[in-house]
């Protein structure tokens, strides 16, 4: 899902906001390394920020760019995807909504369904602690590795 350029623009400001009222620093690298996952609307991996990124900014660091992921998730300004993995997925859409994940290629989509906003968290998962958000999270094959794998193989 390819956001519109005053989406971006309201994401770049918001995080402008956020460094300034801690009294962090807002550099040109941290800015692009931002703008590039709340570009992309496509839940990027550190990688694929990073070769984004040296686009731009091509003195950049891998270092860098985990170590600005990591201060932008403890600030709030962006959510990982899923349980941890071999590469983490970073996301800076900060509204209530869920994802679609292909289970072959990995790509994911953002969605939003009201219903699954309202979902009663069970009790034995309420004593575990304090919850902070619910997001659902539905594995699947995409159209387009459906179509790569052949005619109804996979389809149910």
């Amino acid at each position: 899902m390819k956001l519109t350029a005053d989406e971006v623009k309201d994401r770049m400001r918001h995080l402008e906001e956020c460094l300034r009222e801690r009294g962090i620093k807002v550099t040109h690298q941290r800015l692009e390394i931002f703008r590039e996952v709340a570009q992309s609307g496509g839940h990027p991996d550190v990688e694929r920020i990073y070769r984004g990124v040296r686009k731009r900014v091509p003195t950049v660091s891998l270092d860098t760019v985990y170590r600005t992921l990591l201060l932008l998730l403890d600030l709030g300004l962006l959510t990982t995807l899923g349980p941890p993995r071999d590469r983490a997925r970073f996301d800076a859409n900060m509204k209530t909504h869920h994802h679609f994940v292909c289970s072959k290629c990995g790509v994911t989509q953002d969605f939003y369904h009201e219903a699954f906003n309202q979902l009663k968290i069970p009790d034995r998962v309420q004593e575990w602690g304090r919850m902070e958000r619910t997001q659902v999270e539905i594995k699947g094959t995409c159209e387009k590795c459906l179509r790569n794998i052949g005619k109804g193989s996979e389809k149910k």
